[in-house]
């Protein structure tokens, strides 16, 4: 049986490697020119937040070493998952469309097409930067970038720096050009909640057996005094209080609370500042939400990504929202033989979710394909 996976990130590799080990043939494709490309872009100092025993893809468990992967660490394991597996993508091979057939689904690509009854699409969350369209913007006359460009404070060094978000790659970003003695002020625009990186010498990420035994509501109420505890009250470093608990956060929204590896006690210290949302711009200036101002020489927004397949499914309204984003991650969808690996963040770190997802799909579509040969 032949299966098409789109993407050879962490997610495509998962699917590729599950599908093989049940009966499929996979044929990769990825727009990059090598295994992880994302990964090999990411900042200098990027390190995961979930430990290394839970990081790893099915069948090969991540190498030794120190409890949180570094970015190169994890570029290197990726391709030793490929050469394990004898996965073998073919790069610079961007997919335009993918459409039903007689045979399942017909995949259009860069070198021609390619028909199979099972399609993964695995390109991942961090699939187009966004940026907010601020007004005033293009007069700013500073620099200004997304953080998926920045990868180290040395072009920012003797300037002043907004980040705009709150996030893990926020705080990373404001980390580094603090640490690096930049003068950096964070931009935020909402209330927050805050996670520390260990909670008695645990990872935070691998709490989420909790979440299994009581709902997350639950957990939220009990671990909230041991959090005000570890890292005191959102007012003590100028943020806001979410009005929700960081399970809500992630389930509720999507959205994974900032895992403190460092900035709140730079915050604290004052080497990072804390301003309120920013409302627009004018040359060499950033205007906040509440009516004051400030001078920067750069600005970089840490504000996430967006998915959108519709460019490359067309509407499909049984399998994609309005945004063009997946129902369904890591299971059946609407369409027959059609998945969707790793497309919600998950509070236990998306590598595992990634293998997670995988393992379900492999298993789904057996029986997809089955069906498929009966009809």
């Amino acid at each position: 049986m032949r299966a098409i996976v789109i993407g050879a990130g962490p997610s495509g590799l998962a699917a590729a490697a599950c599908l093989k080990k049940a009966g499929f043939t996979p044929e990769i494709f990825d727009a990059g020119k090598k295994i992880g490309d994302s990964w090999r872009r990411h900042y200098d100092r990027l390190h995961l937040h979930t430990s290394r025993g839970r990081s790893g893809l099915p069948g090969l468990p991540m190498p030794r070493g120190p409890r949180y992967p570094a970015r190169d660490e994890v570029v290197d394991y990726l391709q030793a998952y490929a050469e394990h597996f004898d996965l073998r993508p073919q790069f610079g091979c961007a997919v335009k469309t993918v459409r039903p057939s007689n045979s399942g689904w017909r995949v259009t690509h860069a070198k021609g097409a390619s028909e199979a009854p099972v399609v993964v699409i695995a390109t991942g969350l961090n699939g187009a930067a966004f940026a907010p369209d601020f007004e005033g913007l293009g007069d700013f006359g500073g620099s200004w970038a997304h953080s998926s460009t920045y990868k180290n404070a040395a072009p920012y060094k003797g300037k002043k720096v907004l980040v705009v978000g709150f996030g893990n790659t926020a705080g990373d970003v404001a980390l580094d050009l603090a640490e690096a003695g930049v003068v950096v002020d964070m931009a935020v625009r909402g209330p927050v909640n805050l996670l520390p990186k260990e909670l008695f010498g645990i990872p935070v990420t691998s709490l989420g057996i909790l979440r299994k035994i009581l709902p997350y509501k639950v957990v939220d109420a009990l671990t909230a005094p041991v959090l005000w505890l570890r890292l005191g009250r959102n007012e003590d470093y100028g943020l806001k209080s979410k009005g929700k608990g960081p399970n809500a956060q992630v389930i509720e929204d999507g959205r994974i609370p900032m895992i403190d590896v460092g900035a709140l006690a730079q915050i604290k210290k004052g080497r990072i500042g804390i301003k309120p949302g920013p409302e627009r711009f004018s040359p060499g200036t950033c205007h906040f939400s509440d009516g004051s101002s400030a001078p920067y020489d750069a600005v970089i927004f840490a504000t996430g990504y967006r998915v959108d397949l519709r460019p490359i499914l067309g509407p499909m309204p049984d399998v994609l929202d309005k945004a063009g984003k997946p129902f369904v991650s890591g299971g059946r969808t609407a369409a027959h033989g059609l998945y969707f690996c790793s497309y919600y963040v998950s509070p236990d770190g998306q590598l595992r979710q990634s293998g997670l997802d995988a393992e379900a799909i492999a298993a789904d579509a057996v029986v997809a394909a089955r069906g498929r040969q009966v009809a």
